[in-house]
């Protein structure tokens, strides 16, 4: 059985189709990521599969729950750590946990010591009697994870948790991952980090205008790219003439352009360069900065859309 199943989901907003026939599942005990730029449907449909969004097509399962047809035990199953942060600001680290809890059914003594273990977890023990609208932005997003783990669930759902906090506390929410998932939880982790998906995920969805484009290991999606290499470069100015010269360059097979920076995908960065140099100078366009980058999870976005993987 798998612990998370989606087939063909599609949901819209009026005339905006945000999903388009998802497809996807994750076996228990792995962290799938689901991977793509603000605005690919990535959070549409973990709310669908969260149980608060109802999909205009679709079948949806948590645990071998449909979250249609079954929707308790689904939700029963399965922790969600929103994107938004979901707590009490004047109310302490461990009043916040205490309040979820509940909501979870659990009282008491094994109240106490979930609350205690959770706090562990997130490694707040210390702060735990703070109001938590004192805390930094990472601190209150360890706590909003806290509060999904409380009813020790299969599968947790985590919505760009590290978005806007400090270095510091994104490892630290990284190494929970990490730590949740050795412990035998699955993850669905949504991001638009590439750098996330790559370290945390056992396979990663590529998503992108509602839809799939790529499913599969990091190393699957990497041969997806071949041999190619990405080339970023800097620019003294804009010019649609360089742009389409370079299009038109043996060996370039991808180019996007945006702000005077310049991502190409290339056979052979050895043999491209100088063809790239000679056209700018042609065109009285000076290049100046040049980072070539191996194949990575952003040059198979770029090779898959020809777009960069932006925020």
């Amino acid at each position: 059985m798998n612990a998370i199943e989606v087939k063909n989901l599609k949901k819209s907003f009026g005339e905006l189709q945000a999903v388009q026939g998802v497809d996807f599942v994750a076996s228990q005990g792995e962290i799938l990521s689901l991977l793509g730029p603000n605005g690919a449907g990535k959070s549409t449909t973990i709310s669908m599969l969260s149980g608060l969004l109802e999909p205009d097509a679709g079948q949806l399962s948590i645990m071998g729950h449909g979250v249609i047809e079954d929707p308790q035990a689904a939700k029963a199953s399965l922790g969600v750590v929103p994107q938004d942060i979901a707590l009490y600001p004047d109310l302490s680290a461990r009043e916040n946990l205490n309040f979820w809890g509940k909501m979870y059914g659990l009282r008491g003594a094994a109240l106490k010591v979930r609350v205690d273990e959770v706090l562990e977890i997130i490694g707040l023990t210390e702060r735990q009697k703070d109001r938590v609208g004192k805390f930094s932005g990472g601190m209150k997003r360890r706590v909003n994870i806290g509060a999904a783990l409380l009813h020790k669930p299969d599968v947790v759902i985590m919505d760009e948790p590290t978005v806007g906090i400090d270095p510091q506390s994104r490892r630290h929410i990284l190494d929970n991952v990490k730590a949740l998932n050795e412990q035998g939880m699955t993850v669905l982790y949504t991001t638009h980090y590439m750098e996330e998906a790559a370290e945390l995920s056992d396979h990663i969805a590529i998503m992108d205008q509602g839809k799939i484009i790529a499913f599969g290991t990091h190393a699957e999606l990497i041969k997806l790219v071949g041999e190619q290499t990405r080339v970023d470069l800097t620019l003294n100015t804009e010019s649609t003439a360089i742009f389409e010269a370079w299009r038109n360059t043996q060996g370039v097979s991808h180019i996007d352009a945006e702000n005077g920076t310049v991502a190409l995908l290339v056979d052979d960065s050895n043999l491209v360069l100088p063809r790239l140099f000679e056209a700018a100078a042609q065109a009285d366009v000076r290049i100046t900065s040049v980072d070539i980058q191996e194949p990575n999870l952003e040059t198979v976005f770029l090779h898959l859309t020809g777009r960069a993987l932006r925020d």
